[in-house]
């Protein structure tokens, strides 16, 4: 009874956002209070306790909001400037074809900023960008939620291994025990072989991301509505598939949990755009496919307040006095890559901008509740410094600066709604431990240990589902990870199977789960003024998390 109460935070959510296609903004709000009541008179968590988790959800969303303004403050001037239409152009020539476009963008430059950031950034860096290379709204966001699964596990270099497993289960005894009797000491190794059957499980799961992204996209967003038109594409998707995932298992395996995202991604760029520049393993009709007239796009996938918008400051936005080189035009797309790796892989660099943090410690003398915000370390900071630079760079007038800014305050503005509702009811929904004198675990963990008692023996089946669950209430896999890691662990050695591999689906199913976390799809969404089509989204992306998680846990019963 009490994992079938844990439960309709949860439903409420799935049925208001994708049900009855309700806008986050409306949504978020009823999911919060009815979490926050669940707690307080089901779980009896003491009223202050949950205040102080609404305020540190509050804290974060504000965070999550920088990042979302920078990302929109950098794609609006890269528009006034007239860098986007250079870019546009840059693309055209590589391949007219949107099904490629989609691939190098999305799979492969986002597995590279989901590798050197992390945290939902590679949706505020790619999404954007489709969207001015001319793909609709709502398919461009679909693209940046779908690939943020298979790179996620080794995001932000490796945090979601070296910091949420690493954190899950350092304080297990029997973990412990078991590194030092198959000789995994340190224990460093033994996060090393953690990382490698994650890397087996992501390659061959993530084998078809790429192609279930193009025909997603042909199925749903091409004039002719045709699967077949995405399949037509097949061996160039697989291509780029194995192009990211093979070098990324070799990299897990030789050196670590740190770079396979990294590495991966760039391997497979340098040769994935050879293959597009040469037209290699293109269908052999050389039919080249592209989105109907936007004049016929449904409302929906634009949206139409920021439709009516855009082009209104359209009208009053100055046109760019000549065309932009395309180097010049790609530089703030570079300098955003350099210092997201300079700022993550220099530790004298990382070291530096993090001690300046601002600590929320015991909020409301509560000491399990705690946050630190370190603001020159989030990606909005970049963000916000290269579309200060672009200004120069680009030698854009003052009046289209002005836009440019009054356009990013206008879509923040309307995104703080959902995200400031949406954050709390998960800090909620996590921090519902210690009611009834402390004999009742919070909600997630019974959710978790009942689904456990459900599946017994079939557990590896639906290991996967439970990460991803961690990371739809928890918006992150890091999170997933510290949450259910000893969980996943014990239960593994309890039906008898390898608890390594019980993590590693764990970990797996956490990294899907950012395809359906309801904060990355608003914020997303923001980024494009698509806010109000949540649902839509979620509609695209829950098929696909269906299948990387399901798949997953085939793949791990039939090792178990």
């Amino acid at each position: 009874m009490l994992a079938l109460v844990a439960l309709v935070p949860i439903l409420t959510v799935g049925v208001l956002l994708v049900g009855l296609r309700w806008p986050a903004s409306r949504a978020m709000p009823v999911a919060f209070f009815l979490t926050a009541a669940l707690s307080v008179l089901v779980w009896q968590v003491p009223i202050l306790q949950v205040a102080a988790a609404s305020i540190k959800g509050v804290i974060i969303a504000v965070s999550l909001l920088f990042i979302v303004f920078g990302a929109i403050l950098l794609l609006e001037s890269l528009t006034v400037s007239g860098a986007i239409s250079t870019i546009r152009s840059s693309f055209s020539n590589l391949s007219p074809d949107a099904r490629v476009q989609a691939i190098i963008i999305a799979w492969l430059f986002g597995s590279f900023i989901e590798g050197a950031a992390g945290f939902g950034t590679p949706a505020a860096v790619c999404v954007p960008l489709l969207v001015g290379l001319g793909f609709p709204a709502l398919a461009a966001v679909f693209c940046g939620m779908i690939i943020q699964s298979t790179p996620v596990s080794f995001g932000a270099v490796g945090t979601p291994i070296l910091v949420g497993v690493d954190k899950g289960l350092s304080g297990s005894a029997a973990a412990q025990t078991l590194a030092i009797e198959q000789g995994f000491v340190p224990w460093a190794e033994f996060l090393h072989l953690i990382a490698i059957k994650v890397a087996v499980l992501h390659a061959t799961v993530g084998l078809f991301i790429p192609l279930i992204m193009v025909c997603v996209l042909t199925k749903t967003f091409g004039a002719n509505r045709r699967l077949s038109e995405g399949l037509a594409v097949w061996r160039f998707a697989l291509f780029a598939s194995l192009s990211m995932t093979v070098p990324y298992v070799l990299t897990a395996i030789f050196l670590g949990p740190e770079f396979p995202s990294l590495i991966g991604a760039l391997v497979g760029l340098t040769l994935v755009t050879t293959a597009a520049r040469r037209g290699w393993m293109m269908p052999k009709d050389g039919k080249v496919w592209t989105f109907a007239d936007s004049s016929t796009w449904p409302q929906e996938w634009t949206g139409r307040e920021s439709q009516a918008n855009s082009e209104q400051d359209t009208l009053a936005s100055p046109k760019p006095t000549k065309a932009l080189p395309t180097w010049l035009a790609w530089t703030p797309y570079l300098l955003v890559a350099l210092l997201l790796l300079l700022t993550r892989l220099f530790a004298p660099v990382a070291e530096a901008i993090r001690s300046v943090a601002w600590n929320f410690e015991s909020i409301f003398g509560i000491s399990s509740v705690s946050v630190r915000i370190e603001p020159l370390y989030l990606p909005g900071s970049i963000f916000v410094v290269v579309s200060l630079l672009t200004i120069a760079l680009h030698r854009t007038p003052i009046e289209a600066t002005r836009l440019a800014w009054r356009r990013s305050f206008r879509m923040i503005v309307r995104a703080s709604i959902p995200l400031l509702f949406s954050v709390p009811m998960v800090q909620v929904f996590i921090h519902s431990d210690g009611g009834r004198d402390g004999t009742l675990d919070k909600m997630p963990i019974v959710l978790a240990t009942q689904a456990g008692q459900w599946m017994g023996n079939g557990w590896p089946l639906v290991a996967p589902l439970v990460g991803g669950l961690g990371a739809f209430i928890a918006g992150s896999n890091t999170f997933s990870n510290m949450m259910f890691s000893e969980f996943q662990f014990s239960v593994a050695q309890h039906i008898g199977t390898d608890p390594t591999w019980g993590v590693a689906l764990q970990a797996v199913g956490g990294a899907a789960g950012n395809m359906i976390c309801v904060h990355n799809v608003v914020a997303a969404c923001a980024v494009v003024g698509l806010l109000g089509q949540e649902g839509l989204v979620l509609r695209r992306t829950l098929p696909a998390f269906l299948y990387y998680t399901l798949f997953a846990g085939l793949v791990g019963w039939i090792i178990s």
